[in-house]
């Protein structure tokens, strides 16, 4: 038997306030993810029985932009920028502030997007491979919700470690969404955009308060990234990143947890279900040539099998080769249940579908 002294326990149970922090931020996911549910379903039914009506919703301008794409490019950035601030709590002040501890999640994250890809690339060689990456991604809303509703009884760290991979996860498919999916660049949009991020964090350094100063650059920072022919949820993923969350002395609460305690609800009760109803609506015709469309059957494989596959993989890859063990009241039933629910893909995987098809593939693979 190894010495338990050197044995580094995986997935670390988080402290007191952590899980406090953890039990409201599931809470508000179950509400988010049953809206979001919601909404898929309203904008489904919809598009089938009213499908023009769904069509001209989705175009309606309103400012610079239509609808459907304030809902992609605008709700999912305060999405993701909600996302960006509580990835980095958990690496900087979290239970995985050890890189030790969070190698586990991220790898399996990794894992997680790369083996996904892989089965619809086997299933779909030669064929329609711009949809790769659409299995990649984990749904952290509806994830979270499940887990919520079903999961009450398990460790919090297993929640926390569901939390911090379906993250991962998205942001590493929102980095493939900026890398491969983006057809021209605008450099002088990009270096605007990197103006203002950079200010945003240096307005964090030196402690400023104010939103007067805070908005705007944030404004300009997702405009200008949109304008640069980038995926403007990049932008909200880079504030978040760049929000301080360490507390100063005095201070009952850093930036990071102001922001997110005021956002949360409205990221997961607004902006994901709205995101829902403009994005998922697709008639379901087809019938039984959609069961033998390669999309189609790839996704379905990536989601259902790659991503499980791909998280345990990661997941017992760091195991074995870092020595860890479980802690005494988790066992691998549970990993495995978590990644299962790693195989929700909606949210992102939307947005993937979108920009890597049109017309009749782009509704098979919705």
């Amino acid at each position: 038997m190894s010495d338990t002294s050197f044995v580094r326990r995986f997935f670390p149970e988080p402290d007191p306030q952590e899980r406090r922090f953890l039990g409201d931020f599931f809470r508000l996911e179950t509400v988010g993810g049953a809206l979001a549910l919601l909404a898929a379903a309203v904008a489904v039914v919809w598009a089938n029985v009213a499908g023009s009506s769904y069509d001209a919703l989705r175009e309606v301008e309103l400012g610079p932009l239509d609808l459907e794409h304030w809902a992609s490019e605008g709700a999912l950035t305060l999405f993701f920028f909600v996302a960006g601030l509580e990835l980095k709590r958990e690496f900087v002040v979290g239970s995985l502030r050890r890189p030790a501890d969070a190698a586990v999640p991220v790898v399996a994250a990794v894992c997680g997007v790369l083996v996904p890809a892989a089965v619809y690339l086997l299933v779909n060689l030669g064929g329609e491979t711009g949809g790769w990456a659409i299995p990649a991604a984990t749904d952290i809303a509806f994830a979270l919700a499940v887990l919520a509703v079903v999961g009450s009884n398990l460790p919090t760290s297993l929640r926390a470690f569901l939390l911090t991979m379906a993250v991962v996860d998205d942001l590493i498919v929102i980095l493939i969404i900026a890398t491969f999916y983006t057809e021209e660049v605008s450099w002088v949009a990009l270096g605007i955009a990197a103006l203002a991020l950079a200010a945003y964090a240096l307005g964090q350094q030196r402690r400023w308060r104010t939103p007067l100063f805070f908005v705007p650059v944030a404004l300009v920072a997702w405009w200008f990234t949109h304008e640069a022919g980038i995926h403007a949820t990049i932008a909200g993923v880079a504030l978040g990143l760049l929000t301080r969350v360490r507390r100063d002395d005095g201070e009952d609460h850093s930036p990071a947890e102001q922001l997110e305690h005021r956002l949360q609800p409205i990221s997961a009760g607004v902006a994901v279900p709205v995101f829902a109803l403009l994005t998922a609506g697709v008639p379901l015709s087809g019938g039984g040539d959609l069961v033998r469309e390669p999309v189609v059957i790839g996704v379905v494989l990536g989601l259902l099998v790659g991503k499980p596959v791909g998280v345990l993989l990661g997941a017992w890859s760091v195991t074995r080769l870092t020595h860890a063990e479980l802690n005494p009241d988790l066992s691998w039933r549970d990993v495995f249940g978590v990644a299962i629910l790693a195989g929700i893909g909606f949210t992102v995987s939307l947005l993937v579908a979108d920009l890597a098809f049109e017309d009749t593939l782009l509704e098979a693979a919705k």
